[in-house]
């Protein structure tokens, strides 16, 4: 004898996960003796695909939705998930240093919509701020574009970033393209401060919003054990700007005669994973007295472009020195590329531009990005320089 097939539960036994439908077309019952299933068409659920299976116990449990693959094409399935993936609005505030890259972000997406903020001084010269509209952004996604280019900077705008997220908003993520104190990770004597960690730590303590702790978005962090110095109440999400250098180099008409050279094994070890596909070369430096001379540990630079890559330069002694070695032992050209072109005292002066195909003489390229925005300004424009924006990059980011 067949088994009676049991009621659709009472209006005692809702489950929340279902208050959503809209409507159900019962289509099959499936009885056995531990359990009945009432399978069902769901019309509507959130703007989900309309095939779905309702589970529910004989016994007081809750009740399973569950979706049926079957009933899907692959390509209607994959139409529907790109049809509801969400894209975030996000209210981006910047220093008045990072405007120029703000717009390049904004351009990136009509979902990006930018604001300002009043940077103001009292007469005593400590800041004086005020944040427009600021019952605006109530339960909206806030972004806030920073750039600690110096520590005088850095004061005004972490009382910003303090503060945005005590004003009930959705979510906060802080974008910072370059950790400026990262070369400084390390305790070599008693006494000495690693004002990495310092600056993590403050950066830990930035208060949660509605949505939770704060995202951290930086680029190339010059260690990678810096990750660990964030405490728990941030989310660091490490990006790079090696994609950015790789779209570049497809783009020359000697594409296929690349080699990529590394100054030490810090930057091999950073970066060799991206690069693996290109031939490598890896510097290093020979402590003979008190000099420290590049030599060529690895790898062979005979007639090919070779592109030397690090995460920063600053004075950019290591980088000249690669350049010789390089081109003494055969290399056709030497081009550079770096994240972060810091250039303290316009150090970027030191590099001379090749066009000729005398990689002695200087550089056919030197990629920088727009992390450090004062260089920018200096290098637009002039040989061998070109900047390789990060705006793409941030927009994506801040969608994740």
């Amino acid at each position: 004898m067949a088994a009676a097939s049991p009621p659709f539960p009472s209006s005692s036994f809702r489950n929340p996960t279902v208050s959503n439908l809209t409507s159900l077309k019962p289509s099959s019952i499936l009885v056995s003796s531990r359990r009945s299933r009432f399978r069902c068409q769901i019309s509507s659920f959130d703007n989900q695909p309309p095939h779905w299976s309702l589970d529910f116990l004989s016994r007081p449990e809750p009740i399973h939705l569950i979706q049926n693959p079957s009933s899907m094409s692959m390509p209607a399935a994959a139409g529907s998930d790109s049809a509801t993936k969400i894209v975030k609005k996000i209210c981006l505030f910047y220093s008045p240093e990072t405007k120029a890259l703000a717009d390049r972000v904004a351009s990136e997406s009509d979902s990006i919509e930018l604001r300002s903020i009043n940077w103001r001084t009292f007469e005593d010269g400590f800041p004086n701020l005020f944040i427009p509209n600021a019952h605006g952004i109530r339960g909206q996604h806030v972004a806030f574009l920073a750039s600690f280019s110096s520590p005088g900077k850095i004061f005004e705008q972490l009382s910003v970033i303090y503060a945005l997220p005590k004003l009930f908003i959705s979510s906060f993520t802080l974008v910072l393209p370059f950790f400026p104190t990262g070369t400084s990770e390390r305790m070599e004597d008693e006494g000495d401060v690693a004002t990495a960690f310092t600056l993590a730590r403050i950066l830990s303590n930035i208060p949660t919003s509605r949505g939770g702790p704060t995202s951290l978005v930086t680029f190339d962090i010059h260690a990678l054990q810096e990750r660990f110095y964030f405490g728990d109440n941030i989310l660091p999400c490490f990006e790079s700007g090696i994609p950015l250098l790789k779209n570049r180099l497809q783009q020359l008409p000697d594409s296929d005669n690349i080699s990529i050279a590394f100054p030490d094994d810090g930057a091999w070890k950073r970066f060799h994973k991206q690069l693996q596909h290109f031939p490598t070369i890896i510097c290093n430096k020979v402590r003979i007295g008190d000099q420290r001379i590049v030599r060529i540990k690895e790898g062979e630079p005979v007639g090919r472009h070779v592109v030397i890559v690090d995460d920063l330069v600053q004075s950019g002694g290591t980088l000249i020195e690669c350049q010789k070695v390089l081109a003494v032992n055969g290399a056709a050209k030497v081009s550079a590329y770096v994240t972060h072109g810091i250039f303290p005292n316009r150090s970027w002066q030191r590099f001379e531009h090749d066009n000729g195909g005398h990689p002695a003489n200087g550089l056919t390229y030197f990629w920088i990005t727009d992390s450090c925005l004062l260089t920018v300004k200096d290098v637009m424009k002039k040989a061998p320089f070109e900047v390789l924006s990060l705006a793409s990059s941030i927009a994506a980011a801040l969608q994740i």
